[in-house]
C-alpha cells in the first residue's frame, strides 16, 4: 500500500508500540468543555483502516469506543457538569509478551497487538479532584511490511475495551 495521510492528532510512526499507546491514551482523553461527542468520537474513528476483508467493520469500533464509558447521551449529560477526563499509559504488554498472543500468533506479519493499562480520571466541576482508577485497552495496529499498511507508517486496525476481549 502507498503512503497515506495522516489524520490530526494520529502518531506518524513507524513503532507500533509508540502507535498503540497514543491511541490507548487519545480513546480516554475527553474535554466536554471543548470538545462536542461529535469531535471526540471522530478523533481516533479518522485514524481506524478498514481492511479489505471487512473484518474489522466500522460497527466493531463504535461498540468498542462505546465501552470506554462514553456515548453520546451521557457525554450530553457530563457537558452540564463541564466534564472531562484524562489517561497515561503505566504499562503496555506487545505481541510475545502476551500469552494469547504467543499462543494464537498474528496472521499475517507486520499485525501487532498491545495491550496498554492506562490510569484513568475523570473530573468536573463538581468533583475536581477525582481519584484515578485503571483501565487495560488493547489496540491492534498494523505496520509495514503488512500488504494492508501504508508503507510509511503504522495504522490503526481495532481495539478493544470490552473486558472479555481485552488481550492478555
Amino acid at each position: 500500500m502507498a503512503a497515506s495521510v495522516v489524520s490530526p492528532g494520529e502518531p506518524q510512526t513507524l513503532d507500533f508500540k509508540k502507535y498503540a499507546v497514543a491511541t490507548a491514551e487519545a480513546l480516554y482523553t475527553w474535554d466536554s468543555r471543548t470538545s462536542t461527542y461529535t469531535q471526540v468520537y471522530a478523533r481516533v474513528r479518522s485514524w481506524w483502516v478498514v481492511l479489505a476483508d471487512g473484518s474489522n467493520p466500522l460497527t466493531v469500533y463504535t461498540h468498542e469506543f462505546e465501552g470506554t464509558g462514553i456515548n453520546a447521551a451521557a457525554f450530553a449529560q457530563l457537558t452540564a457538569y463541564k466534564a472531562y477526563r484524562t489517561a497515561t499509559a503505566v504499562q503496555s504488554s506487545c505481541d510475545g509478551q502476551l500469552a494469547q498472543v504467543r499462543d494464537h500468533p498474528a496472521p499475517w506479519k507486520g499485525l501487532h497487538v498491545c495491550t496498554v493499562t492506562l490510569s484513568v480520571t475523570d473530573r468536573s466541576t463538581t468533583d475536581p479532584h477525582a481519584t484515578p482508577y485503571s483501565v487495560p485497552v488493547s489496540v491492534m495496529v498494523n505496520c509495514p511490511p503488512a500488504a494492508t499498511a501504508p508503507s510509511n507508517r503504522c495504522v490503526l486496525v481495532g481495539f478493544t475495551t470490552t473486558a472479555s476481549r481485552i488481550v492478555y
